[in-house]
């Protein structure tokens, strides 16, 4: 019999009002900065407002938001989210949650909780941390946050194969959990299972470049499987929308002298908001591929635990079992146990490294980089994209760069993963 998931605990008044103060004053110093001591253009924003306040009251919400920009400076988040009127400043609920740096963004105790507070989940790079890549706590918090509220799990590890009933049981532990670990040794709140009725369906914004990327024409790394993740996997499908920032890397560039600490100023800062995309028509052929991936190994896993049943009873008939399975379940019962898998989880290797994955998330993020491309085109002046930059392999004469800063042999742009 299913055990009913606890009730979470839910964030204090305190905590709260710290959320709200933290995002809030963070939203007026950036605003200030921007619009006091630079020139702001802003394309697209009125849009992009209209879909906030149609996101303002939780409870109405459908899905959850996803934006997308690139990545050219230190500054990105949180000044450019300044061009936003103030009346959002103080509203938690309906502004962004994003990735910041685990070793930089949660060093230490103070920066822990002003990040947390801050709407910032914790995430690792690859290149420099063995916690880190597409399949870490923060991506799938992040999915989480997309996602509709966590439910009671119905799912008996003790039904499916023994090598799936650790990941089942770990999976079902994370979403009765409150909090959750990146390392095993730090631990955090979990937000959507915290919060659950104000942060369903929030909106989550990344920069899939994975670092500060400043290249003389604004022109675009490739893209992180991470971001394929968000898109094919949030449930339901969240609303994506493309931007393009510009100017942040001459606020504070990469090559910048003393005093090194402070940005420049009289800057032009340009941001423009694209439309949300059409899910089916952008994604839609790689979403049935990826469905169809996921069915097929649930059908799997099936398989093999029948095999093992009949190994066990020595017949194919019926075989008691704990949880849903019952005399003549079969495949059908097992494949609703796989479905039971929380927002977040893949259940096997074939779903994290096959080929066929692999490939639908180099598409994903290949097309989501050309939106993106699209609205920095909109805005004119900028030359032609260099096809070749959307490929990882372009990249790899920088893998055995070990340094956060430097300067890419690829492309010549100064390159921070900090």
């Amino acid at each position: 019999m299913a055990t009913p998931t606890p009730a979470p605990q839910r964030p204090s008044l305190s905590m709260r009002l710290k959320s709200a103060m933290i995002m809030g004053m963070t939203g007026v110093l950036s605003k200030c900065f921007l619009y006091g001591f630079n020139r702001v253009e802003v394309t697209g924003l009125s849009t992009f407002l209209d879909i906030l306040d149609s996101r303002k009251d939780p409870a109405r919400r459908q899905r959850g938001l996803l934006t997308v920009s690139n990545h050219i400076s230190v500054l990105d988040d949180p000044v450019v989210w300044g061009i936003l009127p103030l009346r959002y400043a103080f509203d938690p609920t309906n502004l962004r949650w994003t990735l910041g740096a685990a070793d930089i963004c949660f060093a230490n105790k103070i920066f822990s909780n002003f990040f947390t507070h801050g709407q910032v989940l914790p995430c690792h790079r690859l290149k420099h941390s063995p916690f880190g890549g597409p399949f870490q706590p923060a991506l799938t918090q992040a999915l989480r946050l997309l996602s509709h509220p966590p439910t009671t799990t119905t799912t008996s590890p003790l039904s499916l194969p023994s090598q799936q009933a650790t990941a089942v049981a770990a999976a079902a532990a994370a979403t009765a959990e409150a909090t959750y670990t990146t390392t095993g040794t730090d631990t955090h709140l979990a937000p959507l299972q915290a919060d659950p009725a104000r942060r369903r369906y929030s909106w989550v914004h990344v920069f899939p470049e994975g670092c500060v990327h400043q290249h003389a024409t604004s022109d675009l790394r490739y893209f992180k499987w991470g971001l394929a993740r968000l898109i094919l996997e949030s449930d339901p499908a969240p609303d994506v929308l493309p931007m393009f920032v510009d100017g942040t890397q001459r606020v504070m560039p990469e090559e910048r002298g003393f005093p090194r600490f402070l940005p420049r100023i009289g800057k032009t800062v340009r941001v423009a908001f694209g439309q949300v995309l059409d899910y089916d028509a952008t994604f839609g052929d790689l979403k049935r591929r990826w469905d169809e991936l996921v069915a097929r190994e649930r059908e799997r896993l099936a398989r093999q635990q029948q095999q093992q049943r009949k190994l066990v009873t020595g017949f194919s008939g019926s075989s008691r079992t704990s949880g849903t399975i019952t005399s003549g379940g079969g495949d059908g019962a097992l494949v609703k146990q796989t479905e039971a898998m929380p927002v977040g989880e893949l259940a096997t290797d074939e779903l994290k490294y096959g080929k066929e994955a692999q490939e639908i998330r180099i598409e994903v993020a290949r097309r989501m980089r050309a939106e993106i491309l699209k609205v920095r085109e909109s805005l004119g002046g900028y030359p032609e994209p260099n096809p070749a930059f959307a490929l990882a392999e372009t990249w790899q004469l920088d893998d055995e760069i070990e340094a956060k800063k430097y300067k890419s042999r690829v492309d010549g742009s100064n390159i921070n993963q900090d």
